[in-house]
């Protein structure tokens, strides 16, 4: 998926998908974001952070869609998208290299 647009931050370079339970996590880095997203029964929740990596976690409806909060911890922010997808976020599949987002 090199050279992609991506109208928040150049292109991106998809790392890893991870899929449980019926969920498909995507962990993606642009230029400017880290970007979490996740799929259920098409519904669709997005989690990303600044590439510094040292700042709030914003919780959007989708990868590209309207941000809807903004948390200090990844934790709480797995909870809002759990939420979202109807399921426990102890059943969110996170790929490794999304573990460490968040403050």
């Amino acid at each position: 998926m090199d050279g992609d647009p991506d109208d928040r931050g150049g292109s991106e370079r998809v790392d890893t998908e991870r899929e449980s339970n019926g969920i498909v996590a995507t962990y993606a880095e642009t230029e400017t974001e880290r970007l979490l997203t996740f799929e259920r029964d098409g519904r669709t929740a997005a989690v990303a952070q600044n590439r510094d990596g040292y700042a709030m976690v914003a919780v959007r409806t989708a990868r590209e869609g309207e941000e809807l909060e903004r948390y200090y911890g990844f934790e709480m922010a797995l909870d809002h998208v759990g939420e979202r997808l109807g399921v426990s976020p102890r059943d969110l599949p996170v790929p490794d290299p999304a573990a460490d987002m968040g403050m």
